[in-house]
């Protein structure tokens, strides 16, 4: 979605982390995302509740983290190597 957007203009919010900002806004059945330096006029990236909650969930527990994508992939090699 790009320019106009369903959420209300105020209800946007910008939490920061030196310098990599996104603005996020809710609405109780939906979370907007967008970035900060658009000022408002770029795309919009909407989810559902559950899908931000699940989002949030793997972000806390490390899932992104480079380290686990490294355990991931050397699980992966060393499942491959087991099979006859």
């Amino acid at each position: 979605m790009t320019g106009k957007t369903p959420f209300n203009p105020s209800a946007w919010h910008r939490p920061c982390n030196g310098g990599s900002c996104v603005e996020l806004a809710f609405d109780g059945s939906r979370v907007g995302v967008r970035d900060s330096k658009d000022d408002g006029t770029g795309s919009v990236l909407t989810f559902t509740a559950d899908e931000w909650a699940a989002f949030v969930r793997a972000v806390r527990r490390g899932r992104f983290d480079i380290a686990w994508f490294r355990r991931a992939r050397r699980r992966a090699r060393l499942f491959s190597r087991r099979r006859p």
